[in-house]
């Protein structure tokens, strides 16, 4: 993978985790204060909707954070070993943790007119993509596990052509 590859996933990992940082702070806060001026019928929804909402950024957050250390692993070209399972296990984890936040939120806004079905469908529709994405990030690790078995096969087979030479 090149440097300039690198370094612009890099750039897109800071500005998203600044991103998450300002809806963490900002955004979700706002929510509260939004959801608490809608009266009685939605005040019920406020601080699920929050903490929520903050842990699933904080599964995002946390995803990054490993594709940072990933990434790092690539550049140094120590992808190919056992540490970096446990970033994509962290992956994997966040993933799903996002998808479980999603279904919770779905049971939470669906009873009673307070929320339309529409948005409900979405947060579903969000927790689905979630489990794709862990699912994704699943069969990938399996090909690492591959990777790993086929280079180290290799190694040996290097050593012991070597020996004969």
């Amino acid at each position: 993978m090149s440097r300039l590859a690198i370094l612009a996933l890099r750039v897109v990992i800071v500005v998203m985790f600044a991103g998450l940082l300002a809806v963490q702070i900002m955004i979700i806060p706002a929510i509260g204060r939004d959801i608490d001026d809608g009266g009685a019928a939605v005040e019920h929804l406020r601080w699920p909707v929050m903490i929520i909402g903050f842990l699933g950024v904080l599964a995002v957050q946390a995803a990054l954070v490993c594709v940072w250390q990933l990434l790092t692993m690539v550049r140094r070209d120590t992808v190919f070993s056992t540490a970096a399972f446990r970033y994509v296990d962290v992956i994997i984890g966040a993933a799903v943790a996002a998808t479980v936040l999603a279904m919770i939120l779905s049971f939470v806004l669906a009873p009673g007119e307070a929320v339309a079905p529409g948005i409900v469908l979405l947060v579903v529709i969000g927790g689905m993509g979630t489990a794709g994405i862990a699912l994704v990030v699943l069969v990938l690790r399996v090909l690492l596990a591959k990777a790993m078995v086929l280079d180290s096969t290799a190694t040996t087979l290097r050593a012991e052509l070597d020996e004969v030479i």
